[in-house]
């Protein structure tokens, strides 16, 4: 099913929802040049009780069907992965925007709310949980990579005892794994619950990944 909700910014932002309808929510945002609709196949591998959320990218792409949160520029692949630790991509306000709204926005109970995303969906759900107060029980971060990082570092110690689960391929060739690694271990020091699963593999969702979430997901409903 796909609804329209207004965002925080005016406009509105598109919608697929899947599952059971009602709380627990678990809230995905998919990576650049994706969509909402390529998380549905993940409906049928991650356990969920509840509701699943795709909310859609803001911006079109050069690929067909394809959607992005902000226009991304990440050099050629012989640069090797970027480090974008100390930039602020410009569109990531308006989609953190976007999407905070969304959820604040919604009738179930936020409380019960899991906020994850894969690669630049990563980006902007780490950058609702670290420049705002919305309610999270848990944050999901799948192959994604710190930008903004001082200004993110400066909201972890709000979200203390949070769980927070990061996944990376250590042969990213796409976003670095060492921002990944750095972003775990600085969330763990400020008292985050963090699941840390590096694996052998790149820019992906293998399933192992999928068994380490399940895992932390059920770890997160019970409340442990």
């Amino acid at each position: 099913m796909v609804l329209v909700a207004s965002s925080a910014c005016g406009s509105s932002l598109e919608v697929l929802t899947a599952g059971r309808d009602g709380p627990p929510t678990l809230v995905l945002l998919h990576g650049y040049g994706s969509s909402a609709q390529e998380w549905m196949p993940f409906t049928q591998s991650i356990v969920w009780p509840g509701r699943f959320v795709f909310p859609q990218g803001l911006e079109r792409t050069e690929r067909p069907g394809g959607r992005a949160w902000w226009p991304l520029e990440l050099g050629s692949a012989e640069d090797g992965p970027p480090d974008l630790a100390q930039s602020r991509p410009k569109g990531l306000t308006s989609a953190a925007a976007a999407v905070g709204g969304l959820l604040n926005g919604f009738w179930w109970r936020r409380d019960d709310v899991v906020l994850g995303g894969f690669s630049q969906g990563a980006m902007v759900a780490s950058d609702i949980a670290f420049r705002s107060t919305t309610r999270l029980s848990a944050l999901v971060l799948l192959s994604g990579t710190p930008v903004d990082e001082a200004s993110w570092r400066r909201g972890y110690a709000a979200r203390r005892g949070l769980p927070v689960f990061i996944a990376h391929g250590r042969d990213d060739a796409v976003l670095p794994f060492s921002g990944s690694e750095r972003m775990q271990r600085d969330l763990a020091a400020s008292g985050l619950r963090v699941t840390w699963v590096p694996f052998d593999g790149g820019h992906e969702i293998p399933a192992e990944v999928v068994i380490a979430l399940n895992q932390f997901l059920g770890s997160v409903r019970e409340g442990s």
